[in-house]
């Protein structure tokens, strides 16, 4: 299985601190964004991996990551992304990296405490098309929602809905098959002019071949002044990092 690192975007809701450098760069407790979900990868198991990045401030990602070996990679992959055009359009662009594998594509400032290799091992070995990670949390209206029915079976999910009906928030970790960069190409630009990850998923639903797992341990995007903090006292106060290189135990 192959894994995406999506770094993209102009982090507007952290200026000034993203007016000087990538929003993935800044400094989650003692290193930066970026490295939390490259480890979460390698912790699953999958080490062949491809960072999607964009702007003026790219060519900062080589010089802070070079070829991976810090977290035991043997090779680094990275592609450029140029223009925001939501989150499915920079997937798009590891079209060729991927070719007929698996993929697990996590957003850059996610931070989260679960090991995910369970369910990234149980995927590669199904026939879903799309698995996804949800929490429960007291906001959910900021993100993806999850849609149940009576069964707890996942019917679709919303964007950012006004109204959410449920607490479940789709973190940013998804797991798809090959077949999802056809899925991309029939998509249409959402009324924020995006090409949205949420069609992506909510088409494998209707297909009846989409899972999800509710992870337990604690979890924080860091697109906001208040995530971003909060992600950097999660880590400091309940998962301290192994200061000799990427790990976090």
């Amino acid at each position: 299985m192959k894994g995406i690192v999506l770094a993209g975007g102009l982090g507007s809701r952290l200026h000034p601190l993203t007016k000087v450098t990538n929003k993935h760069l800044l400094p989650i407790y003692d290193r930066p964004m970026i490295n939390y979900p490259i480890q979460t990868l390698v912790k699953a198991g999958i080490t062949d991996i491809m960072i999607v990045t964009g702007g003026q401030h790219a060519g900062e990602f080589l010089r802070l990551l070079g070829d991976g070996k810090e977290f035991g990679l043997s090779q680094l992959h990275y592609a450029y992304q140029e223009g925001e055009e939501g989150i499915a359009k920079a997937l798009s662009l590891a079209r060729a990296f991927v070719g007929g594998d698996k993929v697990c594509t996590i957003l850059g400032d996610n931070i989260l405490q679960d090991d995910i290799a369970p369910q990234v091992r149980a995927f590669a070995d199904s026939s879903l098309g799309a698995y996804l990670f949800l929490k429960e949390i007291d906001d959910p209206q900021r993100f993806g929602v999850a849609v149940f029915d009576n069964n707890r079976r996942l019917q679709a999910v919303e964007e950012k809905p006004p109204n959410p009906k449920s607490n479940f928030a789709v973190i940013g970790v998804y797991l798809y098959n090959a077949s999802v960069f056809d899925v991309i190409d029939t998509l249409r630009p959402s009324r924020r002019g995006e090409y949205e990850i949420t069609d992506v998923s909510n088409y494998y639903i209707s297909k009846g071949i989409a899972d999800y797992h509710v992870i337990t341990g604690w979890w924080s995007d860091a697109g906001t002044f208040e995530s971003l903090y909060r992600a950097g006292a999660l880590v400091r106060e309940k998962a301290l990092p192994d200061r000799k290189g990427g790990k976090i135990d």
